[in-house]
């Protein structure tokens, strides 16, 4: 069974960020038999200067497999790291629900998050009316309206973009496309025309590797590449990348 563990507002602006965290939450949850961390996304919220944030106002959603009777040693792990590990001054919150059953409500919250100021009790009474385990747990606790959004943003399935995919963070230079996918299970490798590269193709990854979400799955995305001689395809740059998923 896969869960949605979403968190945000975790940090501070002298600590590491809300990415960086969830990628360490992601690897103490991995300790337990049977509980497999599968990815994580990082969503875009309103940055606004109604809004309380750090840096970018971004979330992160943790996607893990196990099973079903795990969920509730999950939840409180989860709680009890964000309480422990999350810096000083934060307002954490965490949100967590069977990725199946994530409603349309919470989906559209995700979206309006992105575009309006929304407020931390009705972050509590929409989790609360659609049985998602939601709790603000640092601070204010106002993180839990970005963690909930993250829920419904990764549900949405076209949005953000991936921190962390299994050998993900490992790439680095030139690839076939026959060995960048036994490297990383990317969903889709294409063009923004949709055009994919031949599995003989060689692809240069660079050192900055980030799949999109679209269509409920990773997208790495390409472009020919000017120097042919290094390669046939590369990578769009960092700047393209986070404008499409932001």
């Amino acid at each position: 069974m896969r869960f949605l563990i979403g968190i945000d507002d975790t940090d501070n602006i002298d600590s590491q960020g809300t990415g960086h965290l969830a990628r360490d939450l992601g690897m103490e949850l991995q300790k337990h038999p049977g509980v497999r961390l599968l990815e994580i996304t990082r969503h875009q919220l309103l940055v606004s200067p109604s809004i309380a944030y750090t840096s970018h106002n971004s979330s992160a959603c943790l996607v893990v497999d196990a099973e079903a009777g795990d969920r509730s040693t999950i939840e409180l792990d989860c709680r009890s790291y964000l309480l422990h590990y999350s810096a000083a001054g934060a307002d954490a919150g965490m949100a967590m629900a069977e990725f199946t059953r994530v409603p349309r409500d919470v989906v559209d919250w995700g979206n309006r998050a992105k575009r309006e100021v929304l407020d931390r009790r009705s972050a509590l009474e929409l989790a609360r009316s659609t049985n998602i385990a939601a709790a603000g747990l640092t601070g204010d606790g106002g993180g839990v309206i970005g963690a909930l959004a993250a829920l419904g943003l990764r549900t949405g399935g076209a949005d953000g973009r991936f921190l962390w995919l299994p050998g993900l963070r490992e790439l680095s230079g030139v690839y076939t496309l026959t060995q960048l996918l036994d490297r990383c299970s990317f969903g889709r490798v294409e063009t923004m025309r949709g055009r994919t590269p031949r599995f003989e193709d060689c692809i240069d990854v660079g050192d900055w590797v980030r799949p999109i979400l679209r269509s409920g799955t990773s997208v790495l995305l390409v472009e020919e590449n000017p120097d042919h001689e290094r390669s046939d395809w590369r990578v769009l740059e960092k700047s393209r990348i986070k404008q499409l998923s932001e």
